[in-house]
């Protein structure tokens, strides 16, 4: 297989709705649950590692992570959409923005996905979960520090490298392999693009924001189980301590 669509639209942008899509019109596809939550894929962490910790721009055997898939959306392959074109050249490019618009995907994804840089609990488990540890560093690098330019803290800056992002594109890819997407105008126009016939059923409409909740609930419980057994093993420590010098 080789890609021959790149998602190049930011998280929380109906891209786990266009992932769906796209498989249902046979495109396999890869998004963020495919590093997170397919097992076939546990090695994919440790690749996209190699790529945050590498200079934008570099080449990498893409096929390590793609070689099942035609079709990538969402983070963390949209954050490399440059590379992904010169290393697939006869792919087209797909855009997801966010139905609601700027604002509405800042305020979507500082609740949900921006977990892994404003929760102390993520932290707690990245001190002392491998995986989470992989996470958080792919996370901070390549998604936060490289993709969206450290402008998440500050709602202007954000919205404004949104936006540029959207512009950005428009300027380096022709319009003929650009798709700018909206899930909201559903089956027509993403069909038309790439040539499939329109499905008889609803396009689909998946948002894991209450997943994502349940998941930062986890992981607030996690933390607060970390935090419990190291005050616990703290005050051993000085109870031994104690004893020893009395």
């Amino acid at each position: 297989m080789s890609l021959e669509i790149i998602g190049a639209g930011f998280g929380r942008t109906g891209t786990l709705s266009t992932f769906t899509a796209l498989k249902e019109l046979g495109f396999p596809c890869y998004h963020m649950t495919e590093v997170l939550l397919n097992k076939e894929n546990k090695s994919h962490i440790d690749f996209w590692n190699k790529v945050a910790n590498s200079p934008a721009g570099e080449q990498h055997n893409w096929e390590v992570v793609f070689k099942n898939y035609t079709a990538a959306v969402d983070n963390p392959a949209c954050c490399v959409w440059k590379e992904l074109t010169k290393a697939y050249p006869e792919a087209k490019v797909l855009l997801t923005i966010h139905p609601k618009g700027p604002e509405a995907w800042y305020e979507s994804t500082i609740s949900t996905i921006y977990f892994t840089e404003r929760m102390w609990q993520f932290k707690v488990m990245q001190a002392f979960i491998p995986f989470m540890t992989k996470f958080g560093n792919m996370s901070k690098k390549l998604v936060w520090n490289r993709s969206h330019a450290g402008t998440m803290s500050d709602k202007n800056a954000a919205i404004a490298h949104y936006n540029q992002h959207i512009e950005n594109l428009k300027a380096s890819v022709t319009p003929e392999k650009l798709l700018i997407f909206n899930v909201k105008d559903g089956w027509e126009p993403l069909c038309r693009f790439l040539n499939k016939p329109i499905p008889d059923l609803p396009f689909p409409n998946v948002n894991d924001r209450a997943e994502i909740k349940k998941t930062l609930a986890g992981l607030t419980r996690g933390a607060y189980v970390i935090v419990g057994i190291g005050i616990i093993l703290l005050l051993l420590l000085i109870y031994t301590v104690y004893t020893l010098l009395t």
